[in-house]
């Protein structure tokens, strides 16, 4: 096992605790305006944006440093148009015959059922794998560790910086989704995580009425 080498932390900035506060106040106000969508634009999105948000995603923290995450970034409509098929026939089968009735009774609230357009309307589903193996620059294959939790984080970070860049995504899950390996030619060892949908809201756009739980609903502080 080769000897972990370090070097000075020198990114790092200290901030004055009142623009410390401010800061921290400025970024939860920026991301309180992040909402999900499920109606999008069919406007195209440079490429360079997405690069650019991935590369974001890509410094999240993770098990053993091995980044056990692969996003395949789908603009083809042919593709798109598969993956649409094939969601849907997964999702009419969990909301018609599979889901108990106290799953459907809490998506009621946000409106969702079987029909997924936005898999088509949208100019990108980036598919994201969690990948069981890495492969490590000498060639040796190794397992990761931790890989749901990192490859969740680093989603998180995608989210985030879909949002800062100005856009709006959404986050899509039918289950089961081993047909995109299938679509996608991924190998079984990596697993699909979910499907992020990005683009331009359309227009005529509109979220659920929704609310988020407070500070005191959601942390303790001992």
């Amino acid at each position: 096992m080769s000897k972990a080498t370090f070097q000075p932390l020198s990114s790092y900035i200290e901030y004055p605790i009142e623009e410390m506060n401010q800061r921290a106040i400025e970024f939860r106000q920026h991301m309180q305006r992040r909402r999900t969508v499920r109606q999008f634009s069919d406007r195209p999105v440079p490429r360079e944006v997405i690069e650019e948000c991935l590369r974001t995603a890509g410094l999240a923290p993770n098990g053993a440093n091995l980044q056990p995450w692969h996003f395949v970034v789908v603009s083809d409509p042919k593709v798109k148009r598969e993956i649409r098929i094939a969601a849907e026939q997964e999702e009419d089968e969990f909301y018609n015959r599979r889901a108990p009735q106290e799953w459907l009774d809490a998506l009621s609230v946000i409106g969702t059922d079987e029909h997924k357009p936005f898999l088509e309307t949208a100019p990108y589903s980036i598919v994201i794998f969690g990948k069981n193996h890495s492969q490590l620059p000498d060639g040796r294959r190794v397992k990761n560790y931790y890989v749901n939790e990192s490859v969740g984080i680093a989603t998180g970070f995608l989210i985030a910086a879909v949002h800062n860049a100005g856009l709006v995504s959404l986050t899509h899950t039918p289950s089961p989704m081993g047909f995109l390996n299938t679509i996608l030619d991924i190998p079984p060892d990596e697993k699909p995580f979910l499907i992020l949908v990005v683009g331009y809201p359309a227009e005529n756009a509109q979220v659920p009425n929704i609310e988020k739980k407070s500070l005191a609903e959601i942390a303790t502080f001992l």
